[in-house]
């Protein structure tokens, strides 16, 4: 049935971090509801994969190689989208690094750099380019990917947890900022997922014991229980939504 609370049909979505997991997961997704979906990630190949898959669903995608932690490359990324008429209405930031799972004492400042590089600084950079033409455009819709970590920061992950924090904060700045262009930014903060990403934590029957205890759904998430928050936050029915974060993890926050 049709629903033109969730018509994406005329809409331009730019999803990077989609070759897996919950990127995927959202550019099928909201390739199902008509959107026109261009799939980034640092390997052209495991996008094109993606793309392939959503256009063997019935489903209009394309894939473009983009690391999320180069400003040239998101810079060069746009400059691309520009030539083939193709600015975003939708952007999807999800790409992240997390290289160092430990104690805080023992990391070193190239793991900082790298997680602050594209979780921070790419996903700043992303939106400012993306709200860029969107603002041109008339309007637009944000969702930026966080974490439960933002609010309840993990052990051996306190670098990636500040991240996620920043953000949700940065989220909630631009919604302030590019409200009056029409432009709507929101923040999902998913609970443990089971991807590839998340493997050190999933892969662990005994970290696995204690959160399956910690989460009253009592199991991981998939991703396919994130992706309908995003198509939520970019469709018409949140049209009145912006500078929210969503928790989706089982109740682990509760």
């Amino acid at each position: 049935m049709h629903d033109p609370l969730f018509d994406l049909h005329d809409r331009i979505a730019l999803v990077n971090g989609a070759s897996r997991g919950i990127g995927e997961a959202i550019a099928r997704l909201l390739a199902a509801h008509g959107a026109h979906v261009i799939c980034t990630s640092r390997r052209q190949e495991a996008c094109e994969a993606v793309a392939a898959r959503i256009r063997q669903e019935g489903g209009r995608a394309e894939a473009r190689a983009m690391h999320a932690g180069d400003p040239a490359a998101i810079e060069a990324l746009f400059a691309a989208l520009d030539a083939a008429g193709q600015a975003p209405d939708i952007l999807i930031n999800n790409a992240a690094a997390n290289p160092y799972f430990g104690p805080a004492l023992d990391m070193d400042l190239a793991a900082w750099d790298k997680t602050v590089a594209v979780n921070l600084r790419g996903c700043f950079w992303t939106c400012v380019q993306a709200a860029r033409r969107m603002r041109a455009k008339g309007g637009g819709a944000i969702v930026n990917i966080a974490s439960v970590n933002a609010r309840r920061p993990a052990p051996g992950q306190l670098v990636y947890s500040l991240t996620k924090a920043g953000i949700v904060n940065m989220s909630e700045g631009f919604a302030k900022e590019l409200a009056p262009h029409g432009i709507r930014v929101n923040a999902i903060l998913p609970g443990l997922t089971e991807t590839r990403f998340a493997a050190a934590l999933t892969g662990d029957e005994k970290i696995m014991a204690t959160m399956r205890r910690l989460i009253p759904l009592g199991r991981a998430a998939q991703p396919d229980e994130i992706a309908p928050m995003a198509l939520f936050l970019v469709s018409p029915a949140a049209s009145y939504i912006t500078g929210g974060a969503f928790v989706v993890d089982g109740g682990y926050l509760a």
